[in-house]
């Protein structure tokens, strides 16, 4: 069975090439523009989720989520990515616990090493 990745960005271009990327690499995709899912998450069961930190229109954005996620005793362990343009990634990544983050624009190869990683 192939991993699921759940990824949150409020891009839909970013959404659509993260999709291709994935599931060209033999993953299964849930693709959300809110953060709606995050509230989902027992019923998606991800073995994985992409969080952008801003996302347009959610009442939370992508650290609050991470935060919850890894605040919460079934979903800690799950791996948290923040995928973000943010200057400062590394130190939010830190700050809300997330697993790993990579900065937009991304190599491709350095995002699939990065999944792969945190899915084998």
């Amino acid at each position: 069975m192939s991993k699921r990745i759940l990824i949150i960005d409020d891009d839909e271009d970013i959404l659509e090439i993260l999709n291709v990327i994935f599931q060209e690499a033999g993953y299964e995709v849930i693709l959300s523009n809110t953060g709606v899912a995050a509230g989902h998450i027992e019923e998606i069961r991800p073995d994985l989720v992409m969080l952008d930190i801003r996302i347009a229109g959610s009442n939370k954005s992508g650290t609050e989520m991470c935060r919850e996620l890894k605040s919460n005793y079934e979903t800690k362990n799950l791996p948290v990515m923040l995928i973000s343009a943010e200057a400062n990634l590394h130190q939010i990544a830190k700050d809300c616990a997330a697993d790993a983050y990579i900065s937009k624009p991304f190599d491709i190869n350095d995002l699939l090493l990065q999944v792969k990683e945190y899915l084998s």
